[in-house]
């Protein structure tokens, strides 16, 4: 049975903009949102499903990440997420984003250089970049941003706008989408 929520704070607050890390088109009859922790194990996991869910979608859906990292039970989220977000004013988001959860084991600030380093990035404006917190404001946008829209735990779905309450598993996020979406 495909869960959605129902009532106050289950809507995307804000909408997905320009302002917002998104891969695949506008045009897309699907959007899918995350609100998410670099460090959450059932965030690592729902990495690998979503990227099945792009291969077997393609052109259907888009996807969109926000970050809703877990500080009291994460102590690298945070810093993770700021480093997604520098690697992202170095036009690569989404590079960074694949590192960090393919090695969610390894997020202190040593191996975050380190994917730095690997995936071409400036390193000095990285490490200036993490040092100077100059992401944690957009971060604690995405943050507020969860919080209006009803997150309260990571992984959070959203299915064209609408939270989505059942498992993250391939097959009931692919009926939730197929219902939402009408694909």
């Amino acid at each position: 049975m495909v869960q959605f929520a129902g009532g106050q704070n289950t809507q995307l607050t804000p909408p997905v903009s320009g302002r917002d890390h998104v891969q695949g088109s506008a045009t897309a009859p699907i959007t899918l949102v995350e609100y998410g922790d670099f460090e959450c194990p059932y965030c690592g996991q729902a990495f690998y499903v979503v990227k099945q869910l792009q291969q077997r979608l393609g052109d259907q859906m888009r996807y969109v990440f926000r970050n809703f990292p877990l500080m009291q039970t994460h102590p690298y989220a945070l810093q993770a997420a700021e480093a997604a977000e520098a690697a992202g004013a170095q036009g690569k988001y989404w590079q960074m984003f694949d590192m960090l959860f393919e090695h969610q084991d390894a997020l202190d600030t040593a191996h975050l250089v380190q994917y730095a380093r690997d995936i071409g990035l400036n390193i000095q404006k990285f490490e200036q970049d993490l040092a100077n917190h100059t992401f944690q404001p957009r971060i604690e946008e995405d943050i507020e941003s969860g919080e209006r829209s009803g997150v309260e735990g990571t992984p959070t779905f959203f299915i064209n706008g609408v939270k989505y309450n059942g498992s993250f598993e391939l097959p009931y996020l692919l009926a939730a989408i197929e219902a939402r979406a009408g694909v």
